[in-house]
């Protein structure tokens, strides 16, 4: 009769095996190319704006603190996934090691929630520019903005570390095979060979907290902005608020539907096939996009990063 422990490393994968975005083969290198290409603009992108946001005197205020931690999440969110990916594509072996799965899944869905508040955060602000203008230097002080970005990664850390404690936990019996081309808590689940009841009840109630509140917020907060911005007689300072959240509307569609989509559902009938492309959406497409989102619609950035770019142009002649 074998014991707990050897029941539970008779279940413990050394690796699993990863699928891939397309069971195709031939569209592995145009796949491979463009992921590279994406994976490239996101780089470069993401860096941009952090950069400029630091550096720059006039993207000191509160907006612009939240959008460097915005770039730098998507910047870790395609590091996390994409690496792994093109090394796969590029490969025989198409595997990850049951360590290195879980660091990956763990990570991913640490960004993921931090990602939901500081979005809520870009809300607020937003809010209290347009409804609060007299005293919004007073509210979105910059102690104020540095704590609210400490909740977000507090309060995604934490959630991950629920999301791994009681993933690790589960049995793989069978082939540990994944339909997907990174580990994500849901996949996992439906692979398990367990009663994933208590995980699936927990993963619905995380994401109704850290998806449906912060969304909750950020309708409300437009509601309140709309009905301010509509108040407003000139239709040419009705155009300019509204511009000042277009950008943020575009990047809080893109990162919250498929979201809503991917979570929402239960676990238990969680399409792989369906799964991987919603992921292959949020987790690479709206990171390559954010950059340029905020960039054509901002002149602040654009003029930020044309000065930067003057400022490197210049040393390049002196040196």
């Amino acid at each position: 009769m074998r014991s707990g422990n050897q029941s539970v490393l008779e279940y413990s994968p050394k690796h699993f095996i990863l699928l891939g975005v397309s069971d195709r083969p031939w569209l592995e290198l145009p796949l491979f190319v463009v992921l590279l290409v994406s994976y490239i603009l996101a780089m470069l992108g993401n860096i941009a704006i952090i950069t400029v946001s630091r550096i720059d005197a006039q993207l000191q205020s509160p907006m612009y603190i939240f959008l460097s931690h915005l770039s730098f999440l998507d910047l870790c969110y395609t590091t996390t996934t994409v690496p792994q990916m093109l090394f796969n594509m590029g490969g025989s072996r198409k595997t990850i090691s049951y360590g290195g799965c879980t660091v990956q899944y763990a990570i991913f869905h640490w960004l993921g929630c931090t990602e939901c508040i500081v979005l809520a955060a870009m809300a607020l602000d937003r809010y209290v520019a347009i409804c609060e203008p007299l005293r919004y230097a007073v509210i979105m002080h910059r102690p104020l903005c540095q704590q609210l970005v400490a909740v977000a990664w507090v309060s995604g850390f934490g959630n991950s570390l629920v999301q791994v404690i009681l993933t690790v936990q589960l049995p793989f019996c069978g082939e540990h095979v994944l339909n997907n081309f990174f580990c994500e808590v849901p996949a996992m689940i439906k692979l398990s060979c367990a009663d994933t009841a208590v995980n699936d009840a927990t993963l619905a109630v995380l994401v109704a907290f850290f998806v449906l509140v912060p969304l909750a917020f950020i309708l409300l907060s437009y509601g309140f902005i709309a009905r301010a911005v509509l108040r407003i007689q000139s239709s040419k300072g009705r155009h300019k608020a509204f511009g000042t959240c277009t950008s943020h509307l575009v990047v809080v569609s893109l990162f919250y539907l498929p979201a809503i989509y991917m979570y929402l559902q239960p676990p238990s009938s969680y399409s792989q096939e369906q799964g991987k492309f919603i992921s292959l959406f949020y987790s690479i497409i709206t990171p390559t996009l954010n950059p340029f989102i905020y960039t054509l619609r901002n002149k602040d950035v654009k003029g930020a990063l044309r000065r930067l770019l003057e400022r490197m142009g210049k040393l390049l002649m002196e040196n």
